[in-house]
């Protein structure tokens, strides 16, 4: 069987919880079956028992008819429409979203209990609001916290002091209250730490152990970029095996390939780093009140192309200005739309390779499993 570790698009899909004896089984159902009234969609699943001799469990999926009129081809990003969600008012209904876009993946999600299952549903919930809330000044080279939260060192990066809470002083340097000044993140550093007080927020209930040694691990030592990837994060898809263009659960972490081989060249526009909100949006770090639709984000990264420029020391920047100008001239376009919108809706080619690509990637990232006896976050020395 291929799941989510191993990124294959396959046709049973939707959510494995592990459960290795006919009495674990019905248990699970009995509380998966809970949560789905309690959330309105005890008529939407399906839920069987899958016999599979190395992984058996209960497996759930959208129900056929559903799939048809509410995903066809996979397509998650109409969900909150279909659904008559409002995920701003109603936490509940962003879990609902998560949900139902899981039980529609072409992926498995596989999980060993129920309470994890659940607790990946909160953590993409508690990512989208905290992602939502998100807004920052944009720098790839002068990286700025709050000094009354955070030290730094070169050897250890950005660390919390002694006695600051993890959460808090993320939150302190990702949502400014209003007025206060704007810290300075790359895009991808953000995704950190946006997706830290998501797992922070769980741990602090399921897992407080963890949740101690997170805290301890800050105050050591920052884990960034590929060590935090394969620390905290799972990767589903591939590229001999890309998710379909349009599928995304709300709280993923994903990347926008820049197809343009000039202005890739410009550090920080290589891509685009955020989350998907649900509701057919992308988070916009730098200016959260502009949530992205998926075409306003591929007429962006198009755009950037046009307003490439070399400073006078020789080195490329993008004038951001102007980016915004194209894409107001191009949206006042419905032919323009169409023909830029179709050149990037197409799958992302591999590193280096710059021939007729799109932007879309391959695969999204979500968070390891983080419950007591299972979680699957080992933190570095501990």
């Amino acid at each position: 069987m291929t799941d989510i570790k191993g990124g294959s698009v396959q046709a049973d899909g939707g959510i494995l919880v592990l459960a290795g004896t006919t009495q674990a089984r019905a248990e699970a159902e009995h509380d998966v079956m809970d949560w789905l009234r309690v959330h309105g969609l005890e008529e939407v699943a399906e839920l069987r028992h899958a016999s599979d001799s190395d992984r058996p469990g209960l497996r759930l999926t959208l129900r056929p008819d559903l799939f048809e009129a509410w995903t066809p081809g996979y397509d998650t990003t109409r969900l909150h429409d279909e659904l008559g969600l409002d995920t701003l008012a109603r936490p509940q209904d962003l879990e609902t979203e998560v949900a139902v876009a899981m039980l529609a993946s072409p992926v498995t999600f596989v999980f060993p209990h129920v309470p994890e299952l659940l607790s990946s549903i909160r953590i993409r919930r508690y990512i989208v609001e905290a992602a939502r809330q998100a807004v920052l000044a944009f720098d790839t080279v002068d990286a700025e916290r709050p000094m009354d939260w955070w030290d730094y060192s070169d050897e250890r990066g950005f660390t919390v002091k002694p006695g600051k809470a993890l959460r808090e002083a993320l939150q302190k340097a990702t949502q400014p209250d209003h007025g206060e000044r704007k810290w300075s993140f790359s895009c991808y550093r953000a995704t950190e730490y946006v997706a830290l007080i998501g797992l922070a927020r769980e741990l602090a209930v399921c897992n407080p152990q963890l949740a101690e040694d997170l805290q301890r691990q800050w105050e050591t030592r920052a884990i960034v970029s590929g060590e935090f990837h394969e620390v905290f994060l799972r990767e589903y898809g591939t590229m001999d095996a890309p998710l379909p263009l349009k599928f995304y659960v709300p709280g993923d972490r994903l990347w926008f390939r820049n197809p343009d081989p000039f202005s890739s060249d410009v550090e920080g526009y290589e891509g685009s780093w955020i989350f998907y909100l649900g509701n057919g949006l992308f988070n916009n770090f730098w200016t959260p009140t502009k949530v992205f639709s998926l075409q306003r984000k591929c007429l962006e990264i198009y755009h950037w192309r046009d307003a490439t420029y070399r400073k006078p020391d020789g080195s490329l920047a993008v004038n951001d200005d102007i980016v915004d100008e194209r894409v107001r001239e191009t949206m006042a376009d419905p032919q323009a739309v169409e023909r830029i919108y179709s050149m990037m809706l197409k799958l992302r080619e591999p590193q280096g390779v710059y021939k007729d690509g799109g932007c879309i990637d391959a695969t999204r990232e979500c968070l390891r499993w983080v419950h007591p006896g299972v979680s699957e976050i080992t933190l570095p020395g501990r």
